[in-house]
């Protein structure tokens, strides 16, 4: 059964596991569509929440500890963020996430007009290892 989304006495809401990435997905969609079209930033405070979601979201897809461990676990699938998401994770602008992947600092292709940055590469680049 899925979590129920709840409102805090305090006015916080507390986002269910197993919704995180479509509400992720959703609030990353919408805000980009802003950004292209005012030329807006995403206030810290929203990316802050943006990457709760994301880390949520992502525990989320891990097996429960001690499930099934006779079976080995699938090999990891490859995660690519456009270079819009990876801005939001990383707080800069999309163009130096562009620039990042242009200049080979992440693992990223391009996919007709649109960069896709490796989420692995990003995660190292983030905590100081280089690609």
């Amino acid at each position: 059964m899925p979590g129920k989304v709840r409102l805090r006495p305090d006015g916080s809401v507390v986002i269910p596991v197993d919704v995180a990435g479509e509400v992720l997905r959703s609030l990353v969609r919408d805000l980009t569509a802003r950004v292209r079209a005012d030329g807006g930033e995403v206030s810290p405070s929203v990316r802050r929440v943006l990457y709760a979601l994301h880390e949520a979201s992502q525990r989320a897809e891990q097996p429960p500890p001690g499930s099934d461990a006779g079976t080995p676990a699938p090999p990891p699938a490859t995660v690519e963020l456009t270079a819009h998401q990876a801005a939001l994770l990383l707080e800069c602008s999309p163009e130096y996430a562009r620039r990042l992947a242009r200049s080979g600092r992440v693992d990223a292709r391009r996919a007709g007009p649109a960069w896709l940055i490796s989420r692995a590469s990003l995660d190292a680049y983030r905590k100081g290892k280089a690609a």
